[in-house]
């Protein structure tokens, strides 16, 4: 049984509780990250943190007390449930005020909910998934307009993880005015010649950690990076094509709506990202 966190105190999962009316429940006003352990480390543990920060910014939530200790709450995690590889997931939410409003609460009178929980996932550096590729299809992006913080309103990724399943294949990438956003948990990119295009930042798209983390090292081993919009007949008639995020590090795609992308399995590019950012992350991890 997994040792949790909520609100300061460390607890058996099975005895973990939220009031009723946590906001986070009723009305999706909370915000996570995600961070990877490799080693019984944290991969890139200060930008997930600064991320949060800025999402709490964004939505003008109280910052909870526990913010400047949450690497010793991580670490701590780690520890009790002796975790080597897997995830440390981390949700705030506005709180749990009295009565369900639309309102936000006074922060004075309602205190942030914080919890902390780990998943155990062994294997997840040397995920066999990442030899094969994986298989998209496209839907359209019907998230509200503010992607770039990172809310817990999951619900339309979650329907295209279902559709993507329905049809077959592992993930969608989502398409808003004929141009991709993003898969439903992670960064899209593809590959032609030696250059890497992925969506320029703004409001439609997460600013992902570890797009940042390998956009920095591709650039670093000389590879062209460029960020612009791009369509799926694009992506379909691309090198390569591959995904990013905390959880798969660098993902190969290797067919989009049924197409395969370059010859139909992971292209040298995305390996060596992959590898390199396993290596650098590893390198700094806390």
């Amino acid at each position: 049984m997994r040792t949790v966190y909520v609100n300061g105190e460390y607890l058996p999962e099975n005895e973990a509780k939220i009031s009723i009316f946590d906001r986070g429940f009723l009305m999706a006003d909370g915000v996570y990250e995600v961070t990877s352990v490799l080693d019984g480390k944290l991969i890139d543990f200060d930008g997930h943190a600064k991320r949060l920060e800025r999402s709490l910014n964004e939505l003008d939530m109280p910052h909870p007390a526990v913010l400047p200790d949450l690497l010793d709450v991580h670490r701590e995690l780690v520890r009790l449930n002796g975790i080597e590889e897997g995830m440390i997931y981390l949700q705030i939410t506005r709180g749990a005020p009295d009565d369900r409003d639309f309102a936000f609460p006074d922060p004075a009178t309602t205190t942030p909910t914080v919890v902390l929980f780990t998943q155990n996932k062994p294997g997840l550096a040397n995920n066999p998934v990442a030899q094969k590729g994986i298989k998209v299809i496209s839907i359209e992006d019907q998230r509200w307009a503010r992607r770039d913080i990172k809310t817990v309103q999951l619900l339309y990724p979650s329907m295209g993880k279902m559709m993507a399943k329905a049809a077959g294949a592992d993930d969608a990438w989502m398409v808003e005015d004929g141009a991709v956003t993003e898969g439903t948990s992670n960064n899209a990119y593809i590959v032609k010649g030696n250059t890497i295009i992925t969506r320029n930042l703004g409001n439609e798209i997460l600013h992902g950690i570890t797009r940042a983390a390998v956009l920095r090292f591709a650039r670093e081993a000389q590879m062209q990076v460029e960020e612009r919009s791009f369509t799926i007949a694009e992506a379909q008639g691309a090198d390569e094509a591959f995904i990013t995020s905390a959880s798969t590090f660098v993902m190969p795609v290797v067919e989009i709506d049924g197409a395969a992308i370059g010859t139909g399995t992971p292209g040298p590019i995305a390996a060596r990202l992959r590898e390199i950012y396993l290596e650098e992350s590893r390198k700094v991890a806390v």
